[in-house]
């Protein structure tokens, strides 16, 4: 898969991963599993990257006497997941062009 369309897919999954309630990496790695393999160090630059954007914000806060990062989607990073459904419904139907049965031409 081409490298750019995978980091793309990539982020938009983190930022699907905490939608609906705050999240920290090591429970977005737990909840994209079923879904997409994703290692620390594959989804921590994301998690800086999508910040940098402004797509989520973050905030410290302790469990268990430790400082633990939760992740929180901003209406940017909303409108970015609302985006990519409307780029997916695009993506899929080049896919059934591309895929589409071959007529003969005689």
């Amino acid at each position: 898969m081409d490298i750019q369309l995978k980091r793309g897919l990539l982020d938009v999954c983190v930022l699907a991963a905490i939608k609906n309630e705050d999240s920290y990496g090591y429970q977005i790695i737990k909840d994209m599993k079923p879904y997409v393999t994703i290692s620390e160090s594959t989804l921590y630059p994301i998690l800086r990257r999508l910040e940098a954007s402004e797509l989520l914000t973050v905030r410290t806060a302790e469990h268990n006497g430790r400082l633990r990062k939760y992740y929180h989607l901003t209406p940017l990073g909303r409108k970015r997941i609302e985006a990519f459904k409307e780029e997916w419904k695009e993506i899929m139907s080049i896919y059934q062009f591309v895929t589409k049965e071959e007529k003969h031409h005689d």
